[in-house]
């Protein structure tokens, strides 16, 4: 089996950082893409950042600038380091791994993590 663990939301002030942690653990061979992704109570669940395992990075417009994803390949983990955060920052976030789980697998599986709250006071 595959696990992610989150780690590192809470409750902060408008214009602090937090920084997010997700580690992947079990049956894991090598991950490609990692990510996160954020749901606001009414909203649909939207793509934060994602990053490739070469290290290439790609965030929405809305936290462009403001947020770093980054990864350690290594530990099998993904960060997420959120600078000048806002209300509207306000969601659950879960981590996302496309995981391959064996040396012989062709394909990667989906896995998400289980969300981490993050509140942003104004």
């Amino acid at each position: 089996q595959v696990q992610l663990v989150e780690s590192g939301g809470g409750l902060v002030q408008a214009g602090g950082s937090l920084r997010l942690s997700c580690a992947a653990s079990g049956r894991v061979f090598r991950i490609n893409a990692m990510g996160w992704y954020r749901q606001a109570p009414g909203k649909q669940r939207e793509l934060v950042a994602t990053i490739t395992s070469g290290g290439i990075s790609k965030y929405a417009d809305s936290v462009s600038g403001r947020f770093t994803i980054s990864r350690d390949n290594a530990k099998n983990t993904v960060y997420l380091q959120m600078d000048s955060l806002k209300s509207e920052d306000t969601a659950v976030y879960y981590c996302n791994a496309e995981i391959v789980r064996d040396w012989w697998a062709t394909a990667s599986l989906d896995y998400w993590g289980q969300g981490t709250q993050v509140t942003v006071s104004s």
